[in-house]
């Protein structure tokens, strides 16, 4: 029984391994094409944070991790992106070995931290519960209860943040009436909200700069400058916040980025409207569900809350110092 390197021959062992065991917290099936995709196609993927523990000539277990200094705190910081071991092998000294590694790794590229959090780029997605096979695209961090989250809490990683996953069936959405008065509200003070053709809002990169997210600043900018429908609230043709996008995935899934109001236009009840049009905006083209996450602690979880959504799984958001 050994920890070895990556090498691509074991790609069918790994595979058969998730199918068998991550599958079982909740995590999609895979299959070649999208295990490229994820993993070994991600342009983030590095052979040296990849690695399989190997019973004789069995895949029982696999470690992997990413790094990129271009990633939020990627100066700094290490992902782990997922350690699966099969049952019977999941011990905490197995699951030490293949964290061993991915440590290491980190530190030999000079990372002073391990994290597991949503800002990881190999996005892995997930099954909501009781639903009729919907999923989630990405996992922003170790599902709460799990043999990984209570092997990282007792490794000393710290449990920085819990996100709650939150779903909602689109078919029966309707705004209730308290939302059409802050709607209304809203309009008397001069504000629209809405999904805008293109040209028809300005400011937005300015909005974008005030609400100093990353990545928002980048994926509402391309939406914006490839015409993708985004919900937006205006004021004398300027932008004072955003919900979206709105882009319906083959699956049946409302993509979500998030929402943001500028500090400057905060108080107008902003942020529950562009929650609300983002809703009916999916509805109107026919997207058959929503799901979200939000930190457990967040205020906007009540706006979720409101519109119907429901808390269905938990995840931790973990970090370590490799060096003190």
């Amino acid at each position: 029984m050994v920890v070895e390197a990556w090498d691509e021959r074991y790609a069918r062992g790994v595979i058969a391994l998730w199918n068998e065991e991550a599958v079982r917290d909740g995590y999609k099936e895979l299959d070649a094409d999208s295990f490229n995709r994820i993993f070994t196609g991600n342009p983030y993927f590095d052979p040296g944070a990849a690695f399989v523990w190997l019973d004789g000539r069995d895949v029982a277990g696999f470690a992997c991790g990413c790094t990129g200094d271009d990633l939020p705190l990627g100066d700094k910081a290490g992902y782990i992106t997922c350690i699966v071991l099969r049952q019977g092998h999941a011990t905490a000294a197995n699951y030490r070995s293949l964290l061993d590694a991915l440590e290491a790794r980190f530190a030999e590229l000079g990372k002073t931290q391990a994290d597991v959090l949503f800002f990881n780029p190999m996005q892995l997605p997930w099954y909501i519960p009781d639903t009729p096979g919907h999923e989630h695209n990405n996992a922003p961090g170790v599902p709460v209860g799990s043999g990984l989250h209570r092997f990282l809490l007792d490794e000393g990683y710290a449990e920085r943040a819990v996100e709650q996953a939150m779903y909602l069936e689109l078919s029966g959405f309707a705004p209730p009436e308290d939302i059409r008065l802050k709607e209304t509200a809203a309009s008397e003070q001069g504000y629209a909200v809405g999904v805008f053709a293109s040209g028809e809002v300005g400011g937005i990169a300015e909005m974008l700069d005030g609400l100093g997210n990353p990545l928002w600043t980048e994926e509402i900018a391309r939406c914006a400058a490839e015409g993708t429908p985004v919900v937006y609230a205006a004021k004398d043709g300027l932008a004072a916040g955003f919900a979206g996008p709105v882009i319906r995935q083959p699956n049946g899934w409302g993509y979500f980025a998030g929402i943001g109001v500028h500090p400057d236009h905060e108080g107008h009840g902003l942020g529950t409207l562009l929650f609300f049009k983002l809703c009916e905006a999916f509805r109107a083209i026919g997207t058959p569900y929503m799901s979200l996450y939000t930190g457990s602690a967040n205020p906007a979880a009540r706006i979720y809350e409101k519109a119907g959504f429901r808390t269905v799984k938990h995840f931790a958001v973990m970090r370590k110092e490799l060096f003190k």
